[in-house]
């Protein structure tokens, strides 16, 4: 007999084989990350609605549950377009209109100090902010051709929007039916822990998403509360974008404090920045220190570490989105290796007990 020196011909066009397969699939992938990405974001949708829809079906028919539900979810944007758009329409056309008056008063504070008065006689800083700002209203008049440019965009999204929502109506319907097709599938052994995991991993995707909610809206409403007692104009609108913001893990609450305390320096600067600055400071310290750890440790309870970790992850390869779908994923991943170990252990036990053949 004679000895080989390396592997046959065979197991050598196996491994090119399945080294061509992956390669053709992960390029597949690569064409259709666009619908692929729509179809993780319905799932997502699916999961998080199916909870309030279980409750209305307690109360009556599926069908008008489901009905229900995705109404209003297709009137949410409306009402946060139908809140925000109007004050910012407002405000901008005033910011056009007093852009002059504030550089008119920026030369004023100039001309009354010394050592600013001596820099505009060698640079004249004032006059040219006079010059760019006698301009600005007709650069924002003109910003409607940017606008058109950026309308082709905007319907694309609607379309995106419009297919996911679909998509979503359709995996409320048919999604656990086809679940359920696939673990009667698996050996009749596997199907309880199966059936387990995809519970668990529901619950907690929307417990994750309620818990998220209630979070944004404590955050929001004291948000309005204080922009209320501080006189700031628009007070329902700035809270709503705290409300929005807040449900961007990470950064999202940061964001809003910025945005809300842009606008305070146009209504009575510094008294109402100050005092905006330090309670966005406390509240967030309470918010990280105190409300979200009680209501994410009941919902998805997920490490905090892992938290972070998935949600750095999640923002860093899909921006916004993969942050927001960050902590769910985490908490899938988490429970479907938690059962996978139960039902690991479980087989283990059986075999040491299970009787000795006759």
């Amino acid at each position: 007999m004679t000895m080989r020196d390396g592997p046959s011909l065979r197991a050598t066009l196996r491994v090119v084989g399945v080294v061509v397969v992956a390669g053709v699939a992960l390029y597949l992938v690569y064409l259709l990350r666009t619908p692929i990405t729509w179809i993780v974001i319905a799932a997502f949708i699916a999961v998080a609605v199916s909870g309030p829809i279980r409750w209305l079906e307690q109360r009556m028919r599926r069908g008008f549950a489901v009905a229900i539900v995705f109404l209003g979810l297709l009137l949410a944007p409306v009402m946060v377009g139908a809140i925000l758009v109007p004050p910012v329409v407002t405000e901008m056309n005033n910011l056009a209109d007093r852009v002059p008056e504030y550089a008119a008063d920026v030369r004023e504070f100039v001309t009354t100090n010394e050592r600013l008065r001596s820099l505009e006689e060698d640079y004249d800083v004032t006059g040219r902010i006079e010059e760019e700002a006698a301009k600005l209203p007709e650069r924002l008049g003109g910003a409607a051709g940017v606008l058109s440019d950026i309308g082709l965009g905007l319907v694309n999204s609607l379309f995106a929007g419009v297919t996911i929502f679909i998509l979503s109506i359709f995996l409320v319907g048919s999604g656990g039916r086809w679940i359920g097709s696939v673990i009667r599938r698996r050996p009749i052994e596997q199907q309880p822990v199966l059936q387990r995991t995809a519970d668990r991993i529901g619950v907690a995707v929307g417990s994750y998403c309620a818990g998220a909610l209630g979070q944004a809206a404590v955050a929001g409403i004291t948000a309005w509360i204080v922009l209320t007692i501080l006189g700031v104009p628009y007070a329902p609108a700035l809270a709503l974008i705290v409300f929005v913001l807040d449900l961007v893990p990470l950064v999202g609450a940061t964001l809003g404090a910025i945005l809300v305390g842009v606008v305070t320096v146009f209504n009575d600067f510094p008294t109402d920045t100050i005092i905006w600055a330090v309670y966005s400071i406390a509240y967030q310290q309470i918010e990280n220190s105190v409300i979200q750890p009680r209501i994410q440790a009941r919902a998805v309870q997920v490490e905090p570490a892992v938290v972070l970790i998935a949600v750095l992850f999640g923002s860093t390869l899909f921006g916004v989105l993969g942050a927001l779908l960050a902590i769910p994923f985490a908490a899938a991943i988490q429970i479907t290796i938690r059962e996978y170990e139960a039902y690991r252990r479980e087989t283990r036990l059986a075999g040491t007990t299970a009787p000795a053949p006759g």
